[in-house]
Parts: C-alpha cells; structure tokens; sequence
C-alpha cells in the first residue's frame, strides 16, 4: 500500500512539473529536503550538484521555468516500493534534443525528503 501512495507522489509530481505549478510541486518535498542533478552542477557549479531545502528547490525550478517555459517530462515507467520511486522520462524542450532520464525520489512520511537525477 505504501509503495501505491509513493507512486501516486510521483504522478502528482509530473502533473505538477509539466503545468509549471511551482507551489504544488514544492508541496511535495520535506521542508530539508535535497536535490542532486547533473544540470546543476553544469549550471551552477558552486553548488556541486547538490541543494538543499525548499527555497533552493524553488529557486531552482523557477529558474527552469522562466528559461524552459515549452519544458515538460514524459512519463515513461514508474516503479515504486515503501520507500522510495524511480521515474523514467524523457526531458522536452522545443529547440533541443530530447533528454532520456532516470530520477529517484526518496519518500519518507507522505514528502520527497531527497531526489537524485540521472541523465543518459
């Protein structure tokens, strides 16, 4: 049952990453949650790759947004257990080459407490 309701968060992840809801995709992340992407540290090398909490997420995504506004992810498995869900998805943007990626969120309590992307 609790690998059902993480694989929900996830759904509810997508639905909210692809509408550019910055405020419901925040939701579900823990107050301390961290964040790894190989795109941050291309981006902003300072942070190795690696945030940490809510507003850095948030400023992370929104600089996504305003930059990437066609971006969007499609979904194509989801494979979840107690703990954690691994997503794969391709990265959309118009004008770009489409991206395979893997991402794993890590679930405690109902909240995405970490999440760690991998590109192809």
């Amino acid at each position: 049952m609790l690998a059902e309701q993480n694989k929900q968060i996830a759904t509810q992840w997508f639905l909210a990453f692809n509408n550019h809801q910055l405020e419901n995709l925040l939701a579900l992340y823990h107050e301390n949650a961290q964040h790894y992407s190989p795109k941050l540290k291309l981006r902003f090398p300072e942070t190795m790759g690696l945030i940490k909490g809510k507003e850095a997420l948030r400023l992370w995504w929104q600089d996504a947004f305003d930059r990437l506004p066609t971006l969007c992810y499609e979904v194509i498995k989801l494979t979840a257990d107690n703990e954690q869900v691994f997503m794969e998805y391709i990265r959309h943007v118009d004008g770009e080459e489409d991206l395979r990626v893997g991402e794993v969120l890590q679930i405690e309590n109902g909240l995405i407490v970490f999440s760690r992307v991998y590109h192809a």
